[in-house]
């Protein structure tokens, strides 16, 4: 085997610059730290770069899920569905709320849930599907919403809110996806309720961060839904530390023993100045996919799909597959690739092959296609610190890895 060049490529780090920097510096000058006018100014801007009325930051995706169950009235009693090829936080809401969490298998060579098998996980304890749009690829909400429709006369409403639905309702785990675009709506439009991710490794990032947005032709009342989700974040007080620095306005109310996960003004400096960029960057991520980014790699090799006729993905993530390996191979790779310096990752080990998961009842065997995605799936660099060299780094050396 010749000598790989070795060279630094990280598997996806910050994009932060100078600009960025000085701006949080400024605004740590200015006095106000917490949740303030830059946070109300950030959801102001995602709302209308969504097309939504109103949008919710917290700290994360996490507690934008979770908060959206809590405030659903979904828990002990109920079941709520979601896909075996996950990141856990999309299963783990489900049981800090207390209800019974559901999984589905993928469909069989994808990383999507198997949308056929949907309508039959359904019953009359069903409130509520989290859909999941890896790799910053948005479901088929058609579909989606199509099984539901059919079991809609299954559905028990707990309270006014699920009422207004009247069907299961749909929450999209949507932490890869802010940007995505399918069938002419953004993501954010389509699930009843859409929560984004602004993690350090995703495209428009706070260092931590999250944001919840909701469909507005479904009747649900902004202001009050807003609201609720300010108290379930910040401990049920009915004034946050904004309104309560105007004169005399110290006194508050607590309505609820609720949570604390707000979002602050120092990360979304961040994510403001980088906004320009966020709207730019599938226009410039496309090409540089389609034309440059890993297409040397050898015939056979699978990989997610994140450009078509009618979507458009983030490209967050890059998930190929290496036809007729196995766990063992494909960990040498990912080895072998990181002596040269290339950083590579899995997404994901399937929820059923974690103890928490096993402990929980779930068994991989029951969840084949899910398992046959996880054992050959590698995940390559996608960022936008990567150059030209950078790519034909990776490209070279993994061709040459794969033919040894």
């Amino acid at each position: 085997m010749d000598v790989i060049e070795s060279r630094n490529v990280p598997f996806s780090p910050p994009d932060i610059t100078d600009a960025e920097i000085a701006e949080v510096i400024q605004a740590m000058k200015s006095g106000w730290i917490t949740t303030g006018p830059r946070t109300k100014l950030f959801e102001q801007k995602i709302a209308e770069y969504v097309g939504v009325k109103k949008a919710v930051c917290l700290n994360s995706a996490t507690a934008a899920m979770e908060l959206t169950l809590r405030i659903l009235g979904i828990g002990d009693g109920d079941e709520v569905i979601t896909t075996a090829y996950t990141y856990t936080a999309s299963a783990s809401v489900i049981h800090h709320v207390g209800a019974k969490i559901v999984l589905v298998d993928v469909a069989p060579d994808s990383f999507e849930m198997d949308y056929s098998k949907l309508a039959d996980a359904i019953t009359e304890k069903t409130k509520a599907i989290i859909s999941v749009d890896i790799a910053g690829k948005m479901c088929d909400y058609d579909v989606i919403y199509e099984a539901i429709e059919t079991k809609r006369k299954l559905f028990k409403a707990s309270n006014e809110l699920q009422g207004l639905f009247n069907r299961v309702i749909v929450i999209a785990d949507a932490a890869h996806a802010f940007g995505a675009v399918r069938k002419g709506f953004k993501c954010g439009q389509v699930a009843d309720f859409t929560c984004f991710s602004f993690h350090a490794v995703k495209n428009l990032t706070t260092a931590e961060g999250g944001a919840v947005v909701w469909r507005g032709d479904i009747g649900l009342d902004d202001y009050h839904l807003y609201n609720q989700f300010m108290l379930y974040s910040l401990h049920g007080q009915s004034k946050d530390a904004l309104a309560k620095s105007q004169k005399g306005a110290w006194e508050y109310d607590i309505i609820y023993p609720a949570y604390k996960c707000n979002m602050t003004d120092i990360p979304i400096i961040l994510a403001l100045i980088s906004e320009q960029m966020a709207k730019c960057f599938l226009s410039l991520l496309s090409p540089f996919i389609n034309h440059c980014l890993y297409t040397s790699l050898p015939l056979g090799v699978l990989s997610v799909q994140h450009y078509g006729k009618d979507f458009a993905s983030t490209g967050h993530l890059y998930l190929m597959r290496i036809p007729g390996i196995e766990v063992a191979r494909r960990n040498e790779i990912i080895v072998k690739m990181a002596e040269t310096g290339v950083a590579c990752n899995v997404h994901y080990k399937p929820l059923p092959m974690f103890t928490a998961y096993r402990n929980l009842g779930f068994n991989i065997k029951d969840y084949p296609n899910a398992y046959k995605q996880y054992v050959n799936e590698v995940t390559l660099p996608l960022h936008t610190c990567l150059s030209d060299k950078d790519v034909e780094c990776v490209v070279e050396n993994m061709i040459r890895i794969l033919r040894t």
